[in-house]
């Protein structure tokens, strides 16, 4: 199975827009699984005053479970497939929020530009030729002490949830795709999360691009194991120590 970088990625995606929503719903958990990785985010009172970064929003999953989770933030969701961005854009939102067509390489040239108090990315970093460079740019665009959600399907390295993940898509998800057309994007899609990093190699990436309080908390369901939230954040200068507790007092295990 070859994988798809690029252009060739955002046409897949421009194609599948159609049916996209039709085949996450069918997914137990996808959206309350997202709005729980927004949660982790910790962002306090709503949301109220922040301005956060949805990378990779695809058709608008990502961006609800914020506009959800924190009703009052300035919400930027950006996405490189031009399909997709039509089909998020035209539901209906709240005030604050935007899209905006752009690769998550090239933000700048697009006018997205920080500083964001919490970036948020849900299903990109596997997709993108170099997610380290992806990275730096998130780094970059975060305010001092601004915090860094990854949902993202990253396998826990167990034989079994690598079977799971097989079976899982083998047996239902390639050919539901193949029937509608887009045979060649859930290739990739199984391809890409088997060939990306583990949860734990993916926390050490972003603690070696300069992240801190990097944690990899589980999802509940059938995806324990295959999908994560990697929680972050940029260091501000100030000492940090022990567990990072959201402003509501509850850590992450508990949202």
């Amino acid at each position: 199975m070859t994988l798809l970088r690029d252009q060739d990625l955002a046409a897949a995606f421009d194609h599948a827009a159609r049916s996209y929503d039709t085949l996450v719903a069918a997914n137990p958990g996808y959206h309350a699984h997202l709005r729980r990785s927004a949660r982790r985010l910790g962002l306090p009172h709503g949301g109220a005053g922040l301005r956060v970064l949805d990378l990779g929003c695809g058709t608008g999953a990502s961006t609800a479970a914020l506009a959800a989770v924190l009703p009052d933030a300035e919400i930027t969701a950006v996405d490189a497939s031009a399909g997709m961005l039509r089909r998020a854009a035209a539901k209906r939102w709240p005030k604050g929020v935007e899209f905006v067509h752009a690769p998550a390489e090239r933000l700048t040239e697009a006018g997205v530009r920080g500083p964001y108090d919490a970036v948020f990315a849900a299903y990109l970093l596997r997709n993108a030729a170099d997610p380290d460079r992806v990275i730096a740019g998130v780094r970059h665009l975060l305010r001092p002490g601004g915090r860094l959600a990854v949902h993202e399907y990253t396998l826990s390295g167990r034989p079994v949830d690598r079977g799971v993940w097989a079976a899982v898509c083998h047996g239902i998800v390639l050919p539901a795709a193949a029937a509608l057309g887009d045979g060649p994007l859930y290739r990739h899609l199984y391809r890409s999360v088997v060939d990306f990093d583990t949860a734990d190699r993916f926390a050490a990436r972003l603690r070696a691009a300069g992240f801190a309080r990097v944690r990899v908390l589980p999802l509940p369901g059938w995806q324990t194991g295959i999908t994560h939230t990697v929680v972050a954040a940029r260091p501000d200068g100030a000492a940090h120590g022990g567990t990072h507790t959201p402003a509501d007092g509850r850590t992450e295990e508990a949202r």
